[in-house]
């Protein structure tokens, strides 16, 4: 889950990590109560999950209360990069800014470890320095067990060769995000700018958080932190139902037992589109190794749901979820939506094999539904799919 500019900067403020004031608005007339508490001016920030906020002018200073309520007008609403505005963070304005640097800690999967990320030169992408110069990126291994104390981040400061008058305020800046990567279950923290001001001090203006979707139970709170206004309306209710679902931008849904097989079978389905006029996968759907009738029915219904999908792959080998209880689960999905007074209409193609197969099959033949279609091979049943949804 990636955080908004306003969520990262709480988290940092809560661990540590200095920072300035800022709210936010979704209202324009709401930033002048704020930029008033802010001493009379103010910067006006949107509030998106995308880079390039001030070069798209979602970034703007207010010299006055009136024109801080005048930029949140100007900036609520706008498109920046496909992503729409809908808050902006009304932040204490920084001191005279004399250096801007660059550092993160994130999850490095390629080499199985966490991995830190230093540069004296921030304030712009670090992909762009690290093409231009990569000998200003210092990258900088990090152990899980022993993680990130005032030694390590003395270390990452040397790799990075911050100066010598910044380099224990930097030095304290890392020890409280790897606070914020570890206690919060982050995949990602970064700070860029990490702003000199004229002052001497060290500050956080900006900030990206991106935490591990899979830690969620062991933090109620982060339920607050989802942004349910840009959430795929399909998405949050599989969500809702516990399902592992995906929305992608075809026209063949797809439904498996296990993430393995439901890779595969977006791949087959992808290949066999290319003879249907480029037909594609429209979301990924695994409803797991133990699911029952009940799952599949959630799982059918959301696909079904879904207004881009003209045909359905059912693909499952039976395992400990057997081929009878998934044809059981097809077989009372259809009914729900019948008896719930809506038109099912797209055709479903099914490929049952492993455990219970045969009388999956049998069940599904017995229910003799007209929009069932029973396929017994991976490559005939993708094919056939793709076929019906390039024929609607």
């Amino acid at each position: 889950m990636d955080l908004f500019e306003y969520q990262a900067r709480d988290l940092f403020a809560k661990h540590g990590v200095p920072v300035l004031a800022g709210e936010v608005i979704d209202t324009p007339e709401a930033a002048r109560e704020i930029t008033e508490r802010l001493g009379g001016k103010s910067v006006v920030k949107a509030q998106v999950k995308v880079g390039g906020r001030g070069k798209a002018g979602g970034v703007k200073l207010a010299a006055t209360a009136d024109e801080a309520v005048a930029r949140a007008t100007d900036i609520l609403g706008m498109d920046i990069k496909g992503h729409t505005v809908h808050k902006v963070m009304i932040a204490e304005t920084a001191p005279e800014i004399v250096e801007e640097y660059y550092v993160s800690f994130l999850l490095d999967r390629a080499n199985r470890t966490f991995l830190s990320i230093a540069s004296v030169e921030g304030g712009m992408e670090i992909e762009e320095v690290a093409a231009n110069r990569p000998e200003a990126v210092a990258k900088t291994p990090i152990d899980a067990i022993d993680g990130v104390d005032k030694a390590k981040a003395q270390e990452i400061v040397a790799a990075a060769k911050f100066p010598a008058e910044v380099a224990d305020q930097v030095a304290d800046v890392l020890v409280s995000l790897w606070e914020v990567f570890i206690k919060e279950d982050a995949l990602l923290v970064e700070v860029n700018p990490l702003a000199k001001v004229a002052s001497g001090q060290v500050i956080a203006l900006d900030g990206k958080v991106s935490l591990d979707d899979n830690a969620e139970f062991r933090h109620p709170d982060f339920e607050e932190l989802h942004d349910k206004a840009a959430a795929n309306p399909l998405e949050a209710a599989a969500k809702a139902k516990g399902l592992n679902y995906v929305k992608l931008d075809g026209q063949v849904g797809i439904i498996g037992n296990g993430a393995g097989l439901v890779m595969s079978t977006l791949d087959v389905v992808a290949y066999a589109g290319e003879a249907h006029g480029g037909v594609k996968p429209a979301n990924f759907l695994d409803i797991g190794g133990g699911a029952s009738a009940q799952v599949m029915a959630n799982g059918l219904e959301i696909i079904l749901g879904d207004p881009d999908v003209r045909s359905v792959f059912v693909n499952v080998f039976g395992g400990i979820t057997a081929c009878d209880e998934v044809a059981n689960g097809i077989v009372q999905a259809l009914k729900l939506l019948e008896d719930r007074g809506e038109q099912v209409t797209k055709p479903l193609v099914v490929r049952l094999d492993g455990n219970n197969a045969e009388l999956g099959r049998k069940i599904l033949t017995d229910a003799a539904h007209p929009l069932v279609q029973r396929v017994d091979t991976m490559d005939g049943a993708a094919d056939k799919a793709a076929e019906l949804a390039a024929a609607k």
